[in-house]
C-alpha cells in the first residue's frame, strides 16, 4: 500500500458524521474487554472535556493503551470521538490500518511530519478532539518527560483551546517492558484526571507553553499518584522515586536512545543487503 492510499487530507465531512461504524465497534468491543478486566475508574474533570468543537488532548503516555482508555473515559463523559495521531507505520497494517482508518485517526511521519499536522489543524478547526502524545512515545520512567511543542503550535494555529489529561494505572495492563498477565490486570485501578482548557493565542511563545503544559501533567500525575489506591512500593509499575523498581527518568532515556540506534543500524543493513549486487 503506497503511503497516499492512507495519508489523506482530513475532510470536514468527519466532524458531521453521526454513524461510524468501525468505531462504535471498537469502543464496544473496549468496554467490553475493560468490562471483563473489571478495571477500576476513578475519573476527575470530565466536565472539562467541550460538548462540542475541536480540542487538542494532551495526554501523558505511560502504557499502549493510553489512547484507549481515554477514548473509554471521554466516550462514557460525553459520547464524543478522539481523533489519535498514531504512528504512521502502523497504517501500513492491513488490519489496523483498516481500523485506524475507519476511526478517522491521522497518520503521523516521525521524520517529515508536516502532513500530520496540518491534517490535525484541519480536523481541530472542523470541530473535532484530536488526542496527542506530546512525550512523543510510552516514557518508562513513568514519569512526564520533555515534551514536544506540536500539540501547541496546532492549538494555536487552529484557534482551539489544549486539555491536559493525566492517566495512571494504565501501563499496568500493557507497556514497554513489561506484558502483565490477565491476574495481574484484573481489577487494576484507573485514573484520570482533566484539567482546565489552556488557552493559547497566536502571539503566546509555543515552547513556553509547552512548558506550562509539562508543569501541569506532571502536577496532575503527582495528584494521582498519591491518592492511588494500591502502594507501589518496590512494584515495576511505580517510578524510582516514589519507591517503585521503574528505570530512572536517565536511565529510561539511554534505553531509549539504544534502541534507536540498534534500529538505525539493523534499518541500514537491510538497505545495504537490498541494494547489494548479485554474486
Amino acid at each position: 500500500m503506497s503511503r497516499r492510499a492512507y495519508a489523506r487530507p482530513y475532510s470536514s465531512v468527519m466532524a458531521t458524521r453521526r454513524i461510524e461504524p468501525v468505531y462504535s465497534t471498537m469502543i464496544a468491543i473496549g468496554r467490553g474487554l475493560f468490562g471483563a478486566l473489571r478495571l477500576r475508574r476513578s475519573v476527575a474533570g470530565i466536565e472539562n472535556i467541550p460538548r462540542d468543537g475541536g480540542a487538542v488532548l494532551a495526554i501523558t503516555h505511560f502504557g499502549y493503551l493510553d489512547f484507549a482508555l481515554t477514548e473509554w473515559i471521554v466516550y462514557l463523559g460525553t459520547r464524543r470521538h478522539v481523533r489519535f495521531m498514531a504512528k504512521e507505520s502502523a497504517f501500513a497494517n492491513p488490519l489496523v490500518g483498516w481500523l485506524l482508518r475507519g476511526m478517522h485517526h491521522i497518520p503521523v511521519n516521525m521524520k517529515a511530519g508536516h502532513a500530520a499536522f496540518d491534517n490535525a489543524v484541519a480536523a481541530l478547526k472542523s470541530g473535532e478532539l484530536v488526542g496527542v502524545f506530546p512525550e512523543a512515545g510510552v516514557n518508562a520512567s513513568f514519569t512526564v518527560r520533555e515534551l514536544k511543542s506540536g500539540a501547541m503550535r496546532m492549538a494555536q494555529k487552529a484557534g482551539v483551546p489544549v486539555i491536559p489529561v493525566a492517566v495512571w494505572g494504565g501501563h499496568r495492563l500493557l507497556t514497554k517492558n513489561h506484558k502483565p498477565t490477565l491476574r495481574e490486570a484484573y481489577k487494576v485501578p484507573i485514573s484520570v484526571a482533566i484539567a482546565d482548557a489552556i488557552t493559547v493565542s497566536p502571539t503566546d511563545e509555543p515552547h513556553e507553553l509547552t512548558t506550562r503544559l509539562r508543569q501541569t501533567l506532571q502536577s496532575m500525575v503527582d495528584t494521582l499518584q498519591t491518592g492511588y489506591p494500591v502502594d507501589g512500593t518496590g512494584a515495576w509499575w511505580q517510578p524510582r522515586h516514589l519507591g517503585g523498581t521503574a528505570p530512572t527518568p536517565e536511565e529510561a532515556a539511554a534505553a531509549d536512545a539504544a534502541r534507536d540506534r540498534r534500529r538505525e543500524a539493523e534499518a541500514a543493513e537491510r538497505a545495504a543487503e537490498k541494494h547489494k549486487p548479485n554474486s
